[in-house]
């Protein structure tokens, strides 16, 4: 078997067995072709890597100043693409079995505070017309549920309904989740629909609650994230600060900051492993302690028992 069928025959199984993002397709296309470039360099194929070919290939995305967590994911798919090839017949062994995973800190998410969320929020209460309606509900809905970008811009038009006040949501591997949203996020949703069809061509029908008439039918992640820097600098707040994502790690922050229980964070956000949510409960410590030393009197004096 080829390296390119071999590649394509894996996630070919991913699509079919796990229903995997198109997203995360594309990332294991893109990882699994840079390392049978790399085999290929060496005249060697997939059905004869070695343990020492694997070793050598993640040396060299170190040397090459890759990111830890990346070169981690990166071991990951190669881990998942030999277990394939072996469990299929195609190779005798599995030579990742004994690689261990770079070493990686985890860095604590990037938040905006309370304030900050709230002048994001009357930025795009102030824009006029539809695209200002299109954004606030956008904003609304991010910062209320802490969908993923590419969850929040293809919900369908039925996953917000103002007589149960719940958000429907379909995320990784196709699970579907409930999510309660604010009054603020449903009236805005609300007002907003009334202007929808300013985001369509002329007798075009679609099934997305935020349609364009682009590609992909609906706003893209990419424009969404354009969207919010220029709300960030329209509100006054450093836009390299803002991201969708950054939006996602506030609404669970904030969540945890006023009493809400880790298994509810990690419920709304679709978490499969708890270890994942258990991340902002660091950024709500690094808080609490930087405020103390900032506004404890007896940090200030340096004051010792």
């Amino acid at each position: 078997m080829t390296a390119g069928h071999a590649v394509e025959t894996f996630l070919e199984m991913l699509v079919a067995e796990r229903g995997i993002a198109a997203n995360t397709l594309q990332a294991y296309r893109r990882d699994l072709e840079d390392f049978t470039d790399f085999l290929t360099r060496r005249k060697r194929s997939t059905d004869a890597a070695s343990t020492a070919d694997i070793r050598d290939y993640m040396a060299g995305l170190s040397r090459a100043g890759m990111a830890a967590s990346t070169s981690a994911r990166r071991l990951s798919a190669l881990r998942q693409f030999h277990k394939f090839l072996h469990a299929e017949g195609f190779r005798e062994d599995n030579p990742c079995t004994v690689v261990d995973a770079p070493r990686r800190s985890r860095p604590l998410p990037k938040i905006l505070s309370e304030a900050e969320v709230e002048k994001l929020l009357d930025a795009a209460s102030a824009l006029p017309g539809p695209e200002g309606a299109r954004m606030l509900a956008l904003l609304e809905l991010l910062y209320a549920s802490g969908l993923r970008v590419s969850e929040l811009v293809g919900l369908p038009l039925a996953a917000v309904t103002r007589d149960t006040g719940m958000l429907i949501v379909r995320g990784k591997g196709g699970k579907e989740r409930m999510v309660p949203l604010t009054e603020a996020a449903i009236r805005a949703v609300a007002a907003y629909r009334e202007d929808r069809d300013a985001f369509l061509k002329e007798g075009q029908k679609s099934p997305f609650l935020f349609p364009s008439r682009g590609e992909s039918g609906h706003l893209t992640r990419h424009r969404f994230a354009q969207m919010l820097k220029e709300l960030a600098i329209s509100a006054g707040i450093d836009h390299e600060k803002v991201s969708p994502h950054v939006l996602r790690h506030a609404f669970a922050t904030h969540l945890l900051d006023h009493g809400a229980d880790l298994r509810s964070v990690q419920q709304m956000l679709g978490h499969a492993d708890i270890s994942t949510t258990q991340i902002y409960t660091h950024v709500v410590e690094e808080r609490l302690r930087r405020l103390v030393e900032q506004h404890h009197p007896l940090a200030r004096t340096g004051r010792k028992g």
